[in-house]
């Protein structure tokens, strides 16, 4: 297991159901240094996790998601540690999106450090 993909399941590993009650949402992830493309689909309290297909051609937003967060391995697996603020990586760069911006900052209530 690449150090992702162990990234992406603690990530899943810190979601908070209750956060996640009425939602119906898919999050991309695209890690634009090691090629890897996820979905995580939150749906009625539960979330679900998939390697997903590279974005079209022009497209940098996962197929089927609402957002694509698009960043390195490191700036992934700091976030999902905690030891990279979210925020501060998008400020500076580290952390692009595509799609809907704003359902990106859901992420910090589905899950919590």
């Amino acid at each position: 297991m690449t150090d992702v993909a162990k990234a992406v399941e603690a990530m899943k590993a810190k979601f908070n159901p209750a956060a996640a009650a009425g939602l119906d949402l898919v999050f991309g992830f695209n890690i634009t240094d090691e090629k890897k493309y996820f979905t995580l689909t939150v749906a009625n309290g539960t979330c679900e996790l998939h390697e997903a297909q590279a974005p079209a051609p022009g497209d940098e937003n996962v197929a089927g998601a609402q957002v694509t967060l698009i960043m390195n391995a490191e700036t992934m697996e700091g976030i999902v540690s905690g030891e990279t603020d979210g925020m501060q990586a998008f400020m500076s760069g580290k952390l692009r999106t595509a799609g809907d911006m704003m359902l990106a900052m859901k992420l910090s209530d589905l899950f919590p450090s």
